[in-house]
Protein backbone atom coordinates (compact mmCIF):
# COMPACT_ATOMS: atom_id res chain seq x y z
CA UNK A 1 0.00 0.00 0.00
CA UNK A 2 2.88 2.38 -0.67
CA UNK A 3 0.71 3.98 -3.35
CA UNK A 4 -1.81 5.11 -0.74
CA UNK A 5 0.83 7.28 0.93
CA UNK A 6 1.31 9.19 -2.34
CA UNK A 7 -2.41 9.94 -2.70
CA UNK A 8 -3.22 13.69 -2.70
CA UNK A 9 -5.50 14.97 0.05
CA UNK A 10 -8.43 15.74 -2.27
CA UNK A 11 -8.31 12.21 -3.71
CA UNK A 12 -8.04 10.61 -0.27
CA UNK A 13 -11.11 12.54 0.87
CA UNK A 14 -13.07 11.57 -2.27
CA UNK A 15 -12.07 7.90 -1.99
CA UNK A 16 -12.96 7.84 1.70
CA UNK A 17 -16.31 9.53 1.10
CA UNK A 18 -17.30 7.11 -1.67
CA UNK A 19 -16.17 4.10 0.38
CA UNK A 20 -18.18 5.29 3.38
CA UNK A 21 -21.22 5.97 1.20
CA UNK A 22 -21.02 2.58 -0.53
CA UNK A 23 -20.50 0.65 2.69
CA UNK A 24 -23.30 2.58 4.45
CA UNK A 25 -25.73 1.73 1.66
CA UNK A 26 -24.69 -1.92 1.76
CA UNK A 27 -25.21 -1.88 5.54
CA UNK A 28 -28.68 -0.34 5.14
CA UNK A 29 -29.54 -3.08 2.64
CA UNK A 30 -28.33 -5.73 5.07
CA UNK A 31 -30.35 -4.26 7.93
CA UNK A 32 -33.41 -4.15 5.67
CA UNK A 33 -32.90 -7.80 4.79
CA UNK A 34 -32.87 -8.84 8.42
CA UNK A 35 -35.52 -6.48 9.81
CA UNK A 36 -38.32 -6.34 7.23
CA UNK A 37 -41.16 -8.78 7.93
CA UNK A 38 -42.13 -10.37 4.60
CA UNK A 39 -40.17 -11.94 1.78
CA UNK A 40 -41.42 -9.38 -0.72
CA UNK A 41 -40.34 -6.45 1.46
CA UNK A 42 -36.99 -8.11 2.15
CA UNK A 43 -36.20 -8.26 -1.56
CA UNK A 44 -36.18 -4.51 -2.02
CA UNK A 45 -33.62 -3.31 0.53
CA UNK A 46 -30.70 -5.57 -0.44
CA UNK A 47 -31.09 -4.83 -4.14
CA UNK A 48 -30.86 -1.10 -3.51
CA UNK A 49 -27.94 -1.64 -1.14
CA UNK A 50 -26.19 -3.81 -3.69
CA UNK A 51 -26.69 -1.48 -6.65
CA UNK A 52 -25.92 1.84 -4.96
CA UNK A 53 -23.37 0.37 -2.54
CA UNK A 54 -21.43 -1.13 -5.42
CA UNK A 55 -21.59 2.23 -7.19
CA UNK A 56 -19.91 3.95 -4.25
CA UNK A 57 -17.13 1.38 -3.99
CA UNK A 58 -16.58 1.40 -7.76
CA UNK A 59 -16.29 5.20 -7.78
CA UNK A 60 -13.75 5.06 -4.93
CA UNK A 61 -11.77 2.42 -6.82
CA UNK A 62 -11.82 4.46 -10.03
CA UNK A 63 -10.58 7.60 -8.27
CA UNK A 64 -7.87 5.75 -6.35
CA UNK A 65 -6.39 3.86 -9.28
CA UNK A 66 -6.72 6.79 -11.69
CA UNK A 67 -4.78 9.09 -9.36
CA UNK A 68 -2.13 6.55 -8.31
CA UNK A 69 -1.71 5.10 -11.81
CA UNK A 70 -1.49 8.48 -13.56
CA UNK A 71 -3.90 7.25 -16.22
CA UNK A 72 -7.69 7.00 -16.48
CA UNK A 73 -9.12 3.72 -15.20
CA UNK A 74 -12.55 2.89 -16.56
CA UNK A 75 -12.82 -0.90 -16.45
CA UNK A 76 -14.49 -0.67 -13.03
CA UNK A 77 -17.46 0.86 -14.83
CA UNK A 78 -18.11 -2.60 -16.34
CA UNK A 79 -18.41 -4.05 -12.85
CA UNK A 80 -20.91 -1.36 -11.90
CA UNK A 81 -22.91 -1.90 -15.09
CA UNK A 82 -23.08 -5.66 -14.62
CA UNK A 83 -24.17 -5.36 -10.99
CA UNK A 84 -26.70 -2.64 -11.84
CA UNK A 85 -28.22 -4.74 -14.62
CA UNK A 86 -28.20 -8.15 -12.97
CA UNK A 87 -29.46 -7.16 -9.53
CA UNK A 88 -32.94 -5.93 -10.63
CA UNK A 89 -33.31 -8.91 -12.98
CA UNK A 90 -32.58 -11.27 -10.11
CA UNK A 91 -35.06 -9.37 -7.92
CA UNK A 92 -37.81 -9.74 -10.51
CA UNK A 93 -37.14 -13.45 -11.04
CA UNK A 94 -37.17 -14.16 -7.30
CA UNK A 95 -40.35 -12.14 -6.79
CA UNK A 96 -42.15 -13.83 -9.69
CA UNK A 97 -41.16 -17.29 -8.49
CA UNK A 98 -42.31 -16.52 -4.94
CA UNK A 99 -45.56 -15.00 -6.19
CA UNK A 100 -46.26 -18.04 -8.37
CA UNK A 101 -45.54 -20.36 -5.44
CA UNK A 102 -47.75 -18.38 -3.05
CA UNK A 103 -50.64 -18.27 -5.55
CA UNK A 104 -50.32 -22.01 -6.18
CA UNK A 105 -50.50 -22.64 -2.42
CA UNK A 106 -53.59 -20.41 -2.15
CA UNK A 107 -52.04 -17.85 0.20
CA UNK A 108 -54.78 -15.35 1.14
CA UNK A 109 -52.25 -12.51 1.63
CA UNK A 110 -51.23 -12.55 -2.04
CA UNK A 111 -53.40 -10.68 -4.54
CA UNK A 112 -54.84 -12.77 -7.36
CA UNK A 113 -53.44 -12.71 -10.85
CA UNK A 114 -54.44 -9.73 -13.00
CA UNK A 115 -56.22 -12.06 -15.42
CA UNK A 116 -57.83 -14.26 -12.75
CA UNK A 117 -60.82 -12.02 -12.01
CA UNK A 118 -61.45 -10.87 -15.55
CA UNK A 119 -62.61 -13.09 -18.34
CA UNK A 120 -59.97 -13.66 -20.96
CA UNK A 121 -60.81 -11.69 -24.04
CA UNK A 122 -63.40 -9.45 -22.34
CA UNK A 123 -62.90 -5.75 -22.70
CA UNK A 124 -63.12 -3.56 -19.62
CA UNK A 125 -65.80 -0.85 -19.77
CA UNK A 126 -64.59 2.61 -20.68
CA UNK A 127 -63.98 5.02 -17.84
CA UNK A 128 -67.05 7.02 -16.89
CA UNK A 129 -69.57 4.65 -18.48
CA UNK A 130 -72.11 2.57 -16.58
CA UNK A 131 -72.73 -1.10 -17.29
Amino acid sequence: MSQAADLPLWAAIAVSAFLLLGSALALIGTIGLTRLPTFYERLHAPTLGTSWGTGGVVMASMIFFTVTGSRPVFHEILIGIFVTVTTPVTLMLLAQAALHRDRAEGDANVPPSATAGTGAGKEAPAAGTAD
